[in-house]
Formats: structure tokens, sequence, C-alpha cells
């Protein structure tokens, strides 16, 4: 016989996702879309300043690579681009790839692909995706404190002179 244990989900904020016309996206079944963050999940900061730093090195990346083509030399190409231009539209498009690989590591896996609904990848993408985020960051302080604090209870830590004991 099988049995089966049921986690609480106290500490789950969902977060809807909207259109730009305000429409509630749906999966394929007709279920709304939510994005979840344990609360709880005391590595959550830790993976909001990975996907901070991954977006730097990133940026860092793109500009590197974009000054290493424009000092090779430019071929005309067989139709409008030219061989720089089309190193650039690729190294724009890993560029995109490595920002949604940033923001997966905070919103979990394919969280960016919601948050897109669709669409594909841009460049302002980041700070747009950082603009959506920002409103949790005040619940995601909150909570952090809050588990540090349960923790603090159920162990009898006392805190003197700031330090933990």
């Amino acid at each position: 016989m099988e049995e089966f244990v049921q986690l609480n989900k106290d500490d789950i904020l969902r977060i809807g996702i909207k259109t730009c016309d305000g429409e509630i996206i749906k999966d394929e079944k007709g279920k709304d879309i939510f994005l979840e963050f344990d609360m709880a999940d005391i590595e959550l900061p830790l993976k909001l300043n990975n996907c901070e730093s991954e977006h730097r090195k990133n940026v860092n990346y793109v500009k590197m690579q974009m000054q290493v083509i424009d000092k090779k030399e430019d071929k005309k190409g067989k139709f409008i681009l030219s061989s720089n231009e089309e190193e650039k539209i690729k190294l724009i498009k890993e560029f995109y790839l490595r920002e949604m690989g940033a923001l997966d590591l905070f919103l979990g896996e394919g969280g960016t692909r919601k948050l897109l609904n669709g669409r594909n990848p841009y460049w302002d993408m980041y700070d747009d995706i950082s603009k959506i985020i920002e409103p949790i960051l005040p619940l995601l302080k909150q909570s952090l404190d809050n588990v540090g604090n349960r923790v603090k209870e159920k162990y009898k830590i006392k805190e003197e002179n700031n330090i933990l004991k």
C-alpha cells in the first residue's frame, strides 16, 4: 500500500501574467499561467543575485564581441547583410539566449518564456522583466526576514550584539 504526504504551500507566491492588453494569459488547457516563487526558499535572494551577476557578464560579453567584430574587415554579403552585420545579428541572438538563461535563474526554468508569452526575446527584455519583478522584492525581503525569525524562534537563537548564538 502506498502512502502520500501532503506538503504545505503556505509560502508560495503565485503571480498571474497578463498581456499588454490586460488579458490573463492561459495555457493550452485554458488554465491561468502563473510564475511561482517559494518564498521560504532561503536561496531565492542568491538566485536573484546570480541572475543580476549573469546579466552583467552577458552585457560585458556582447560589448567585447561587438568591438571584435567592428575591428574585422567587413565583406559584402550575398544579399543585404555584410559578413560583420551577420555576425552581429548572431551575437545578439546568442545574447538573448544568455539573458533568458540569466532570468530563468530567478524565475525558474521557462519563467522568461512565460513572461514573453510567445514574443521573441528582445534587447530591453532584461530591464522590462526586472521592472515586473520589482514589486515582489519587498515581499522577498519580508519573507527572508520571516524565515530567519522562524528559525530563531524554533531553535531559540538569541541575538546579542548582532551575533547569532
